[in-house]
Formats: C-alpha cells, structure tokens, sequence
C-alpha cells in the first residue's frame, strides 16, 4: 500500500510539474545531456597527459599569434599571466602548508624532513589535471576576449611584461625558499620506483644466491 502510494504521489508530482514539456525543460534537459557528454570528454583525456599538455601548448601559441597580429589585448594578457601563476603556485604548493601545520600540531612537519622519517607522497594543493583544465580554459578565454574591441584597452605594454616579470620573480623565490625550509619536492622526476619486473628480477636474484645443497 506504501507502494503504491509513494508512486501516486510521485504521477501528481510529475503532473503538477508546470515546466514538463516546456521549452523551458527542453533546453535543461539538452544542456544536462551536453554537460554529461563533456564531462565524459575529460574524463577519457585524464590518463593521456602528454597528448592534453601538448593541446593547451596550441591553443596558448594560438592565442600568442592572435595577439602579435592585432597588436592589442596586452591588459588581457597581463591578466591572463596573472591568473596562470597563481595556478602554477597552486601545483607546486603541497595541499597542506607545513608552516601552518607546525602552529597547529605538535607533532612537526607533515612532510618527511630525513631520511629515516616515514615516506609520504607530495600531494599538490592544485591536482595536475585541474591545473591544465584551469590554464587550457584561460587561454580560450582570453582567445574569445581578443574579438571584443571593449577589452583591448589602450597601454604601454612594456611597462606590464616587467610587471609581471617582477612578480615572477619574487613570487617564485619565496616559493624556492619555502621548499628548501620545509625540505620538499613538488616533482617526482629522479625518485625511485619499484615496479614487477625489478621486484621478479630481485627475486631471481635471490633465488640464485641461495646455497646449493
């Protein structure tokens, strides 16, 4: 009875709906569909990391290119290198601060700081796949900024490439001394990995090591 009850009010609901069959519906129903296709999209590119890099590397020399043949859109592009370097801090800041952590434990670093400590993995504060979702979707924002005659604002662009340089500088020297304070990694190039074919080869190697009776 509970049963059936629940799908009678479920056929009034449905009923009482003023948006069924409206365009209203319509449009939320084909944009829902677009949004599950795209997200489908990125999640096939997630394990092909090269392939996705190489793609934003186009689409910014595109956005370079368009940018040199209008010559304007510089405060765009100032803004552009603004946002991808908070983004860049973002990737190579771990998710959580070991400053912070010392003030707020006793137990010291979250990060191993010798080498007897226990290993942990360097987790990011910004994940590798955000970062390059983030810095292709600027660009292409930026690109769509170039045909808008509003945003090409009238500067001496000089003045902003040393701007920006500056920040770059000091941004990323603070953030040098930060990893050298706190003794980590934000990449994994150089570091030991075991995988089956070491561990079966060490194994053989064992085996053969063993006396003979």
């Amino acid at each position: 009875m509970d049963t059936g009850a629940a799908g009678v009010g479920l056929a009034a609901a449905a009923a009482d709906d003023p948006f069924k069959g409206s365009p209203f519906a319509a449009v939320s129903d084909w944009s829902y569909g677009v949004s599950r296709r795209y997200q489908h999209l990125l999640d096939r590119t997630t394990p092909h990391v090269l392939y996705r890099w190489l793609a934003c590397l186009a689409v910014a020399l595109i956005y370079v290119l368009r940018v040199y043949l209008v010559q304007g859109f510089y405060v765009v592009s100032y803004g552009l290198g603004i946002y991808v370097l908070n983004l860049l801090i973002g990737f190579l800041s771990p998710q959580v601060d070991p400053e912070i952590h010392d003030l707020s434990s006793s137990d010291g670093p979250s990060l191993p700081t010798r080498g007897s400590d226990e290993f942990r993995p360097f987790v990011r504060r910004l994940p590798e796949f955000k970062f390059w979702y983030s810095i292709t979707k600027a660009f292409c924002i930026a690109f769509a900024m170039t045909f808008f005659s509003a945003f090409d604002v009238p500067v001496f662009w000089p003045i902003l490439l040393f701007y920006w340089v500056v920040l770059f500088v000091l941004t990323m020297r603070r953030q040098i001394v930060h990893m050298i304070k706190y003794k980590y990694v934000p990449f994994s190039f150089g570091k030991q990995r075991y995988d089956g074919k070491k561990a079966h080869s060490s194994s053989v190697k064992a085996t053969t090591l063993l006396p003979r009776d």
